[in-house]
């Protein structure tokens, strides 16, 4: 068993690799396969034991070998978090092709967090992917389809609902600052149309659904809530207006939820939610 899950280490690290790749070129319109890989500062072409995960970067000092320009710890930290991701899965769900499927479909949610978090974009091509990934969970593909389509159904109205709560909100706050300054009313929008959450945010709660099922999803989006909250009071007390990305936040709501899936099932069936 111990070689399993060295094995699906191995997996990972290999995985997160290329994940780094695809997080740096993707959101720029870089091919992710040509040219090879090579430092972004000098742009010399690396050797392949300059691409040993994790251990290259250790022994290059974290700098690159022609240039010696610092290398980001984001790249043995995405490598050794995918790692940790395949053994985790493979721990919960055995050595299967159904694993797999799961590891690579959070590998992919992994991939949009980050690049989420730094380049404001959330590459459709990524999110189709985890959710392709999604529904060979396991074995059951027809119910995957179908809760990964009911929890999207749902989401999709939760976004629809928040996002008109929103909208009167900020136009009950204008029309009040109109009444004050209605020579001002030529420089405002006669309709405020703000947007809750992002269509990403929609094709990640397919992802959901089809992995965990329309109940424990709902509980992932509820943990998901909850660790976004303290970063997004964070951002009110430094008064920072960008706002608060929610994919990476679902990505782990979704992947501790994944976990502790069994606890969390009996606690939901035990009050009959």
């Amino acid at each position: 068993m111990a070689l399993a899950y060295i094995f699906a280490a191995l997996l990972g690290l290999a995985v997160g690799s290329f994940l780094n790749v695809v997080i740096l070129r993707l959101p720029q319109g870089q091919s992710i396969a040509y040219p090879a890989s090579h430092c972004p500062t000098c742009k010399h072409p690396l050797k392949w034991w300059h691409n040993i995960p994790v251990l290259s970067w250790l022994l290059l000092g974290g700098k690159c070998a022609f240039c010696k320009t610092s290398i980001s710890i984001q790249y043995p930290l995405i490598e050794l978090t995918t790692a940790l991701i395949f053994v985790l899965v493979a721990y919960k769900q055995g050595i299967t092709p159904y694993a797999l499927a799961t590891a690579l479909s959070f590998t992919m949610l992994l991939a949009l967090s980050i690049i989420d978090l730094r380049f404001k974009a959330v590459p459709d091509s990524l999110n189709l992917l985890a959710s392709f990934f999604a529904l060979f969970h396991s074995a059951a593909i027809l119910h995957n389809i179908t809760a990964g389509l009911l929890f999207a159904g749902g989401f999709s109205m939760l976004r629809f609902v928040v996002s008109y709560y929103v909208s009167k909100k900020e136009e009950l706050h204008l029309k009040k600052q109109l009444t004050q300054a209605p020579w001002l009313a030529d420089f405002y929008p006669k309709y405020v149309m703000i947007e809750a959450m992002g269509e990403g945010d929609i094709m990640v709660a397919f992802t959901m659904g089809a992995i965990l099922g329309a109940k424990l999803a709902l509980v992932a989006v509820f943990i998901a809530a909850l660790l976004a909250l303290p970063a997004s009071i964070a951002m009110r007390i430094a008064k920072n207006d960008k706002e608060l990305p929610f994919i990476p936040f679902l990505a782990a709501g979704l992947f501790i939820a994944y976990l502790w899936s069994d606890s969390l099932g009996a606690i939901v069936d035990a009050y009959h939610l």
